[in-house]
């Protein structure tokens, strides 16, 4: 007898939910951390007490829906916000506040949404008019019995189209009794729109920030081939042993920070910020001794002694900058929490152009040379958080009301932060590490390969700033709208996210496969190496696509807290897959630097596969929204 179909899709679902609960659950983490800090503050006045910049604001009415105990409950405003994963919490004696400001976007994200489901009239009355060229009426649905005569709303003739269309009160109502029936739902062009707010300012942030090593490979490369093999391998050395560090320990504020700021208390914001900021500065420690060293270490496993010590001559000078990188790392995530994706695009709008003019300052006009480089790129990185800092104080209104000033505080309850964080620097390390290990292999067979070898990188990386923020863009729609408890919506937010990365993925292979032989000349003039540069070229621009998609399911996978997956399916792909391919062909079958790349090519083809097959087969979207408000009632 066949399987009653009931029976197959229950025994399918039941086998998605144990494969889903089989990985780890970060969140917790998360609740950890802010459960302590909201401890520690219902003591703590300063964190307690709103500020003159916090008394512009307006107290969210609890709904119809709240109940009577002393619960706090929540729903998401999947469009009010840009960053992390914001709750509007009712609970009592304690109601939520926002800003005019915020409160106003909110109003106007909830009403687009209303519209777009009818829920409400439209902005503008619609037109039953003939079609002035076929003379066709225009199809409308057919009423029923049960339809009403008027749209929702439109009962009120002394307002324009309906008294639902500006009433905040109305427009509250209408939407919490739209998100208790589940009849939100969004659209691709909504989706699209709102991806496109989201990630063409961080598409701008990510190249001006990659921009502070290019500038220091364009002017170095210029001088000769050891030079920009040095630069190469020292940039690559940083990022592995740093920067990489920073940045994936940082990822961690993007849960600490938007949690803390959606409880409310925003002051928290700030405490977390402080927090991290310590911590890194504390790991900057360890990292200084390496790269005071790294001469040394690097003669260890670089033939070539000059290109060794070049290298570790620019780390130990580009080690005066790494505190200030640090503090703008965390800068970035305060900021980010509170929607203000322009602050560090404006800063960098200032900082990038100014570095890439003391790179030719120093290089050239001071004759200071290769030291010239790292120089201006230390410079730079403790300008940043300076200007961040400036634009929060005086062109932020919104800024400092999350700043509480000092406090010792920050040096306690580091533990969950550190734990949810982990993920993060797996997720980030292991590409990176597999590309420096390329880079080293690669100077095995001379400096001229070398040098190669350092444009081919930094090419892939800034076609990568196009990709990447695409999914950071994703991964917090994609939170919003699962916190939003909408399944359906955060689906298809994830359907327009994966065809935008396939857009993206096309245009870098076009660009790099039309321009092979005219990019090389942009980095060195050394003809030997642009031959090298560009039969490799093809290549690169065939795994781009892969590239795009597997970071788009990275970041859908962050945004479901899910980012264990991917780093488990990243180490695998990358350690287990490519570096055997790559060292294989390689130095086995002769094929020199084409068969260190053929390795990483495959393994992007594989991650993208993997996380695809999973996010569209094995995930449980409903499971995920339940988790979303287990969180908020734990919070």
């Amino acid at each position: 007898m066949p399987t009653p179909p009931r029976a197959i899709e229950a025994s399918g679902r039941n086998i998605r939910q144990t494969f889903a609960r089989s990985l780890p659950n970060a969140s917790s983490l998360a609740e950890e951390s802010l459960a302590r800090d909201l401890q520690e503050a219902s003591d703590d006045e300063g964190l307690e007490t709103e500020t003159d910049e916090d008394s512009d604001t307006e107290t969210l009415r609890p709904s119809a829906t709240a109940p009577s105990h002393g619960f706090a409950v929540s729903y998401r405003r999947p469009s009010f916000t840009g960053a992390g994963n914001r709750s509007i919490f009712y609970s009592r004696g304690n109601p939520d506040k926002l800003t005019k400001q915020e409160r106003q976007r909110a109003l106007e994200e909830e009403t687009s949404l209303l519209r777009d489901n009818r829920l409400i009239p439209p902005k503008h009355p619609e037109r039953d008019t003939r079609s002035k060229f076929l003379g066709i009426p225009r199809r409308t649905s057919a009423p029923t019995e049960t339809s009403a005569l008027l749209p929702r709303g439109a009962t009120d003739p002394s307002r324009p189209y309906g008294g639902a269309a500006d009433d905040p009160a109305k427009i509250s109502k209408t939407w919490n009794e739209a998100i208790e029936a589940g009849q939100i739902q969004t659209t691709w062009q909504r989706e699209a729109k709102v991806l496109a707010r989201y990630a063409l300012p961080l598409m701008v942030t990510f190249i001006l920030q990659y921009s502070l090593t290019v500038a220091s490979i364009f002017t170095v490369g210029h001088i000769g081939t050891a030079e920009l093999g040095a630069v190469s391998l020292a940039s690559m050395t940083a990022n592995i042993t740093g920067y990489a560090i920073y940045q994936g320990l940082a990822t961690s504020l993007d849960t600490l920070c938007a949690q803390a700021y959606g409880s409310g208390r925003k002051k928290l914001v700030g405490l977390q910020m402080q927090r991290m900021t310590y911590f890194l500065w504390l790991l900057t420690i360890p990292i200084g001794i390496i790269w005071l060293l790294a001469d040394r270490i690097l003669q260890l496993i670089v033939p070539e002694k000059e290109v060794a010590h070049l290298a570790g001559l620019y780390l130990k000078i580009v080690l005066a900058g790494a505190p200030g990188y640090a503090t703008f790392e965390a800068g970035k995530r305060y900021v980010q929490a509170q929607g203000l994706f322009s602050a560090s695009l404006y800063v960098l709008l200032f900082c990038a152009p100014f570095n890439a003019f003391m790179n030719w300052l120093f290089v050239w006009h001071l004759n200071l040379g290769f030291a010239g480089a790292p120089l201006a790129v230390a410079i730079t990185d403790n300008l940043l958080p300076i200007g961040l800092f400036l634009y929060v104080r005086f062109f932020s209104k919104s800024g400092m009301s999350c700043w509480n000033g000092f406090t010792r505080k920050a040096f306690s309850n580091w533990g969950p932060m550190i734990k949810l964080a982990l993920p993060g620097v797996v997720m980030v390390e292991a590409e990176m590490i597999a590309f420096e290990v390329l880079t080293f292999a690669a100077s095995l067979f001379g400096t001229t390969t070398l040098a190669a070898q350092s444009v081919l990188a930094t090419l892939t990386s800034i076609t990568y700033q196009i990709p990447f923020p695409l999914s950071i863009a994703g991964s917090t729609r994609v939170a919003n709208l699962i916190g939003a408890t909408l399944p359906e919506a955060a689906r298809v937010s994830t359907r327009v996210t994966f065809v935008a990365a396939t857009v993206v993925g096309i245009l870098n292979v076009t660009l790099l496969s039309v321009l092979r032989d005219k990019i090389p000349w942009l980095f060195t003039s050394d003809s030997d190496v642009i031959d090298i540069v560009s039969k490799i070229l093809p290549l690169c621009a065939a795994f781009q696509l892969f590239d795009a998609l597997a970071a788009s399911c990275n970041g859908i996978l962050r945004g479901l807290g899910r980012q264990e997956f991917g780093g488990y399916v990243q180490l695998f792909c990358y350690y287990v897959i490519a570096m055997p391919i790559s060292f294989g062909t390689a130095f086995g079958l002769k094929w020199g630097i084409w068969g260190l790349w053929s390795g990483v090519a495959i393994a992007l083809g594989i991650v993208a596969a993997i996380e695809f097959t999973y996010l569209y087969g094995f995930l449980d979207w409903n499971r995920s929204v339940e988790e979303a408000k287990l969180r908020n009632l734990q919070d």
